[in-house]
């Protein structure tokens, strides 16, 4: 097995010789699987090993080393016994450290700079916006071209199901928490005030704040946190590989969680359960594509129950799966989507949420009874301006 060296990211970092085409029994794949799995294992501890004390032993000549940030995802003897890799530039898939040595940046930082690093019409949008109007808000019926523009192209961008209006965020996790809040507004709007309850799936990821990281189903997010919170049940992941039962085939595995799901809804009750959030795609779970017909029969058994339908796109959206959106590849309609990630291309953290006609219609003619919802730095404008320019880029 050849390692490959100066790669950034998580997941493969191994070659292996290519497998011939025909392999004919199941074994021999399920075999090779294992193998990969081991190597892939292996070589990540190896990686992590020699990187950490060889690669990036001598950042600079300063030294990072005891640093005085709280690095995220970082086990503390890292930051205190390591030099951390400290990435100074970027160009197109490279990234350099200040030492001037070049990476492939395999994640696109973290799944997000679908135009590479420092792409110069990007940078140049943003700093027209910052010299034209570096700041202004969004409340009391005010607002900015730059934001209002993004919003009409995002509702035009996704065509799954038809979006009414745009919320801005200011990352996917916060997008992912204004969902919460907005199906409760709506639920609390229609008179449904134990309507609260949301199911995710086992292995999800939908943010690290304090409600993202409830919906995700990943036990790290979990442990001594005192999540997920209460209101938050999680369903079987549609990993078909690793959880069909002998025999069984795509359809019939995904036949069994559409069943599974539903008996969830009936134990909890349907009148207690407001939404089922979903990635297209599970990614930091594994990168796990849907089974044959799952969505279909999953979204099938929601409508039944009157329970909305949450797109994740914040990793699937703006082309990653060959289509514009996750939703237009698997046939999802729903109710209101999460965008955040390439919606900027990474360079500015920006999210939103896409909300339905039906959704929209009951906050909008509630919200003078029951108050609105707010965040100070909504729709900034270079923010918007630079994803304006990201979600014209492709035509």
């Amino acid at each position: 097995m050849a390692k490959i060296t100066n790669l950034i990211g998580y997941g493969i970092v191994a070659a292996t010789n290519q497998v011939g085409p025909h392999i004919k029994h199941i074994s021999a794949v399920s075999n090779l699987q294992k193998q990969i799995v081991s190597d892939q294992i292996q070589v990540r501890w190896s990686s992590t090993e020699t990187s950490l004390k060889n690669d990036i032993s001598a950042t600079d000549v300063r030294g990072y080393k005891g640093h005085d940030m709280l690095a995220p995802f970082t086990a503390g003897w890292h930051t205190t016994d390591l030099e951390p890799l400290v990435i100074q530039k970027s160009e197109g898939s490279y990234v350099y450290d200040v030492n001037g040595k070049k990476y492939l940046d395999a994640l696109a930082g973290l799944w997000c700079t679908s135009l590479g690093g420092s792409e110069p019409r990007l940078v140049a949008a943003a700093t027209k916006q910052l010299n034209e109007l570096p700041f202004y808000h969004s409340f009391w019926n005010r607002s900015t071209k730059p934001s209002l523009d993004l919003a009409k192209e995002l509702l035009d961008l996704f065509t799954a199901n038809k979006m009414a209006k745009a919320f801005f965020t200011n990352s996917g996790s916060e997008a992912n928490d204004t969902q919460v809040k907005l199906v409760w507004y709506y639920n609390n709007a229609l008179g449904r005030p134990e309507k609260k309850k949301f199911i995710a799936r086992t292995k999800s990821y939908h943010g690290s704040t304090l409600i993202s990281a409830s919906l995700s189903g990943l036990p790290a997010l979990h442990q001594q946190f005192d999540l997920p919170a209460p209101f938050v049940l999680h369903t079987d992941c549609p990993h078909y590989w690793r959880f069909h039962q002998p025999g069984e085939t795509e359809e019939e595995f995904s036949t069994r969680l559409a069943n599974n799901l539903e008996n969830l809804i009936l134990k909890e009750g349907p009148e207690t359960i407001a939404a089922f959030i979903a990635e297209p795609v599970m990614g930091a779970g594994g990168v796990i594509p849907p089974p044959a017909t799952y969505f279909e029969k999953v979204q099938a058994v929601l409508k039944k129950y009157d329970i909305l339908v949450i797109a994740d796109e914040v990793i699937c959206g703006f082309g990653r799966l060959g289509t514009m959106f996750g939703c237009d590849k698997y046939n999802i309609k729903p109710d209101l989507v999460s965008v955040a990630k390439a919606l900027s291309s990474g360079y500015m953290p920006i999210g939103a949420v896409l909300v339905s006609p039906e959704v929209s219609d009951v906050i909008y003619s509630q919200s003078n009874k029951l108050g609105e919802y707010i965040v100070h730095s909504i729709g900034h404008q270079i923010l918007c301006f630079s994803s304006l320019f990201v979600a014209f880029f492709p035509r």
